[in-house]
C-alpha cells in the first residue's frame, strides 16, 4: 500500500488551536506537541494534538472535530466498573455517538467528516485494499459502515447483525453506548467462539482424534494469528484509544489481543496510519506562561525610593561640610549645579507643556463634538408657533453632549546602565509628559525598571549593608516564564503626592541623571541601590499584567495609556522546566532556553498562543502583544532614546530596504531626527535622536555673534522645536 502523500496546503497549528476552541465552546488549553496520538485530559482541559505535518487541511479539521467531540461529550468516569468491554469496542460504538453529536450542533461539520473519511479511504487508511469485508467480525465492519460507509459497501446481515447497528446509531448517551457496545462485544465473542469451535472440530479430523482439543486450540490459534498478520497487536498498546479514546485514565480493562478474544483490527489500522501523519521535527512544542506576580514584592514604594535618595544625598553633603570644616574652608553646595540647570530646564520647558495642554483639549473638545447628538425636549417653542402651517417641528431641542473619558498614564522608564548617557535627555521627555498630566489633572504612575533595588540597603549610621531581600516574586511552577528574585520596578513618581512632594521628587531624579551623564566631573554620585542595572525590561512588561489593572481600578479609569521609555531590547527569557538528573529520586525545577523553532506564549484566561519569532527584539512584541489583547482598552507606546549611528539598525529590525516604509522612516530621520513605527508591539513606537534631545529650544547667541552665527543658532532652535512638537502631537493623538 503506497505512503499517504502530503497535500500542498500547510497546517497552521494555532488555527486549528482556535478551531477546536470554537468547537469546543470554552477556552480550551491546545496544545500540539511530539506525540503520537490525541489524547485529551478531562481535569486540565487540556487537548494535546500531535504534529500531523503530513495531514492534509480537510483531514487536520476531521481529526481536530473528532477529538474536540471527546471533549465535549465523553464523561469522566470509570466505566469499567460497569461493563466488562475491551476499549476497542467501546471506542468503535463512542466514536460514532460524539461524531453524531458534533453533526449535530455544528451542521458544517458534516461536510468535512465526510470529505476527511473518503480522503482517508481513498488512501486506504483502514487498510482493507482488496480484502472481503463480509470475512471481517461485526466489530470491524461497524467501524468501517459508520466512518466510510459512503463510499465502500458494507455489508451487515440482517436480524441480529441490524439490530445491533442500530442500537449503536441510536446511541445518545454514554450510557448507551456502553450498552450498545457490551451487545457488540458479546456478539462478536460469541462469533468467535464458534469460528473455534469449528476450527478445533475440521483439526481433530485432520488428526485423527490422536491429540487433545486443547493442544488444537493452541496451534490454530498461533497459525491464525500469523497467516493474518496479526502479531504486532498481540501485546497490549501504551496509547491503545489515544485516537476515538473515552478519555480514560491507567485503567485495568479487559483485552482483546488475549486469547480467544475479538479485536477490532480497523481500528487499529487507522490508529497506526494517524501516527504516520506525525511529523519528523526534532523539536518539540514547549509552551510557557507569564507568572502572577506579587507586587508587594516588585514595587519599591515611591516613599521608599525618594526616602533612600534624601538620605543618601544629605549623608554625601554632611561629609562634605565635615570635610570643608576640617581643611577650614567654605563648604559648598554638591549640588547647586544641577538644581541650577533643572529650574533652567522647568523655564523652558513651559512651552511644551503648554502646548501638549492645548493640543489636549482641542482634541478632546472635537471628540465631544464629533459624539454630540441633538434631542427634543418636548417643550414646545413659543418662538416657532407661528411655522405651525408649514414646520412640523415645534419642539424646543438641546445637545447632548456626552462624557468625556477618564484618562490614566503608567511610565515605564529604562533604568539600564546603556541609558547612561541619554537618560537626562530621555528624563526630559518624561518631565514634560508628568507636567502635562498635573496640569490636566490626568493621574499617573512613574516606574523605572532595574535589578539594582533589591540590594542590601545601606546602613549609614553603622556603616553596613544590610541583608538582601530575596523573598520570591511568585510560585514557581513548570512553563512559567522566569523572573528573577532581584528584579524590581521603583516608583519614582505619581501623582498621589502633592505638587510641593512631586517636584521635589523630580529634582530628586533630575539629580540622578545628571550625575549619571557626569560620572567622573559631577561632585556626588548616587545611591547604591539606585545605580543603572540590566535591561530587565521584559520581566517589567510582564509585572504591568498586575500593575495596570490595579491602577485603573484605584483611579476609576475608563482609558489608561501606557508609556514606555528605553533605548533597546532585552535579552529573552528562560522557564521553568523539570529536569531528572541522574543523581536525583525525583525530578527538579531547572530552567530551559527559549528558542524560535517551537516555542509559544500562552495565556489561558484569554485562550490564546503566541508564536515566538526569530530575532532577539521579537521576545519583547510578543509580550506586548499578549498585554495589547488583554487589556484592549489600553495604549501601549514605546519611546526609543537613539543615538545617530544606531537609528538605521532600529528602523531594519521592523522594515527591509526594500520596503516603501522604509524610505519614509528614513527620510523623517534625516530631516526631523525622529520617526514613527506602527508594525511593531506598541501601538506607535517612536524613535527620538538624543542629540537633537539635548539640543536646547532657546534661541540664544553671544553679543557679538556673526550673521552666520546667528543664523545657524535660530535654525537649530527652529529644528527642535519642530521635533519637540511632531512628536508630541502624535503623543497627543495616541492619548486623547
Amino acid at each position: 500500500m503506497g505512503t499517504y502523500e502530503t497535500k500542498s496546503m500547510s497546517i497552521r497549528h494555532e488555527i486549528k488551536s482556535q478551531l477546536a476552541k470554537l468547537l469546543a465552546t470554552e477556552d480550551l488549553v491546545v496544545e500540539h506537541k511530539k506525540v503520537q496520538t490525541a489524547c485529551f485530559n478531562v481535569h486540565t482541559r487540556v487537548l494535546t494534538l500531535p504534529l500531523w505535518e503530513k495531514a492534509s487541511n480537510t483531514v487536520y479539521d476531521l481529526l481536530v472535530g473528532h477529538e474536540v467531540g471527546h471533549a465535549l461529550f465523553t464523561p469522566d468516569e470509570d466505566w469499567l466498573d460497569k461493563v466488562k468491554v475491551p476499549q476497542q469496542f467501546v471506542n468503535v460504538v463512542e466514536d460514532v455517538r460524539i461524531e453524531r453529536l458534533m453533526k449535530r450542533k455544528y451542521a458544517g461539520l458534516a461536510k468535512t467528516f465526510f470529505n476527511g473519511y473518503k480522503e482517508l479511504n481513498e488512501e486506504d487508511f483502514f487498510q482493507i485494499g482488496e480484502e472481503d469485508i463480509s470475512t471481517f467480525n461485526l466489530a470491524d465492519r461497524a467501524n468501517l459502515f459508520f466512518k466510510i460507509g459512503n463510499y465502500a459497501h458494507i455489508p451487515i446481515k440482517a436480524g441480529e447483525e441490524q439490530e445491533i447497528i442500530n442500537l449503536i446509531s441510536a446511541s445518545e448517551t454514554f450510557a448507551d453506548a456502553l450498552i450498545a457496545a457490551e451487545e457488540l462485544y458479546k456478539y462478536c465473542k460469541k462469533e468467535k467462539e464458534q469460528e473455534q469451535k469449528v476450527a478445533d472440530f475440521d483439526s481433530h479430523e485432520m488428526s485423527g482424534g490422536s491429540q487433545s482439543p486443547s493442544n488444537d486450540i493452541v496451534e490454530t490459534n498461533d497459525s491464525s494469528s500469523e497467516e493474518e498478520g496479526e502479531s504486532d497487536i498481540s501485546q497490549p498498546k501504551e496509547d491503545e484509544g489515544s485516537y476515538g479514546g473515552t478519555a480514560q485514565g491507567d485503567q485495568t480493562q479487559v483485552n482483546s489481543s488475549e486469547e480467544g478474544e475479538p479485536e477490532v483490527r480497523t481500528a487499529d489500522s487507522l490508529e497506526e496510519k494517524i501516527r504516520d501523519l506525525v511529523g519528523n521535527d526534532p523539536y518539540d512544542s514547549v509552551y510557557v506562561e507569564v507568572p502572577q506576580l506579587n507586587l508587594d514584592t516588585i514595587i519599591g514604594k515611591n516613599s521608599d525610593v525618594h526616602k533612600e535618595i534624601d538620605t543618601s544625598f544629605a549623608h554625601q553633603q554632611n561629609q562634605h561640610n565635615a570635610w570643608a570644616k576640617d581643611k577650614e574652608i567654605v563648604p559648598s553646595n554638591l549640588y547647586k549645579e544641577s538644581d541650577l540647570e533643572f529650574k533652567k530646564f522647568k523655564s523652558s520647558a513651559q512651552k511644551e507643556v503648554n502646548y501638549l495642554v492645548k493640543e489636549f483639549e482641542c482634541r478632546k473638545a472635537a471628540d465631544q463634538y464629533a459624539r454630540a447628538s441633538t434631542a427634543r425636549t418636548g417643550v414646545l417653542d413659543t418662538a416657532r408657533l407661528h411655522t405651525y402651517k408649514y414646520n412640523e417641528d415645534l419642539f424646543k431641542k438641546v445637545s447632548v453632549i456626552p462624557d468625556g473619558k477618564n484618562h490614566g498614564l503608567v511610565f515605564v522608564l529604562d533604568w539600564s546602565g546603556s541609558m547612561c548617557d541619554v537618560m537626562l535627555d530621555t528624563c526630559k521627555q518624561l518631565f514634560n509628559l508628568v507636567w502635562f498630566c498635573k496640569k490636566v489633572s490626568i493621574p499617573f504612575e512613574v516606574y523605572a525598571f532595574t535589578n539594582e533595588w533589591r540590594r542590601g540597603e545601606y546602613d549609614y549610621e553603622n556603616d553596613r549593608y544590610l541583608a538582601a531581600d530575596r523573598t520570591p516574586h511568585y510560585e514557581k511552577k513548570e512553563s512559567l516564564l522566569i523572573v528573577d528574585e532581584t528584579f524590581s520596578m521603583m516608583n519614582i513618581l505619581t501623582s498621589k503626592v502633592s505638587g510641593k512632594d512631586l517636584e521635589h521628587q523630580l529634582l530628586n531624579i533630575w539629580r540622578l541623571a545628571y550625575s549619571f551623564a557626569r560620572t567622573y566631573s559631577s561632585h556626588y554620585t548616587y545611591p547604591n541601590r539606585m545605580c543603572l542595572s540590566g535591561t530587565p525590561l521584559n520581566e517589567a512588561l510582564i509585572s504591568l499584567h498586575q500593575i495596570l489593572p490595579k491602577f485603573q481600578k484605584e483611579n476609576k479609569l475608563q482609558k489608561v495609556q501606557c508609556i514606555v521609555l528605553t533605548d533597546g531590547e532585552a535579552n529573552q527569557l528562560t522557564y521553568h522546566k523539570e529536569v531528572k538528573r541522574n543523581w536525583d529520586s525525583k525530578p527538579v525545577l531547572g530552567s530551559g532556553y527559549v528558542h524560535p523553532e517551537n516555542t509559544f506564549l500562552r495565556d489561558r484566561k484569554l485562550g490564546t498562543t503566541y508564536k515566538v519569532d526569530y530575532g532577539y527584539h521579537s521576545f519583547t512584541d510578543t509580550l506586548l502583544k499578549n498585554l495589547k489583547d488583554k487589556f484592549s482598552s489600553m495604549n501601549f507606546i514605546g519611546i526609543r532614546v537613539l543615538e545617530s549611528r544606531y537609528a538605521l539598525r532600529f528602523i531594519q529590525l521592523y522594515h527591509s530596504q526594500l520596503d516603501k516604509q522604509y524610505e519614509k522612516i528614513q527620510s523623517d530621520w534625516k530631516k526631523l531626527k525622529s520617526f514613527t513605527i506602527t508594525n511593531s508591539g506598541y501601538d506607535a513606537y517612536f524613535g527620538l535622536s538624543a542629540t537633537a534631545l539635548a539640543q536646547d529650544t532657546e534661541f540664544e547667541v553671544a553679543e557679538d555673534a556673526t550673521k552666520s552665527q546667528i543664523k545657524s543658532a535660530f535654525v537649530k532652535s527652529l529644528k527642535t522645536k519642530k521635533l519637540n512638537k511632531k512628536v508630541l502631537g502624535e503623543f497627543i493623538s495616541l492619548v486623547a
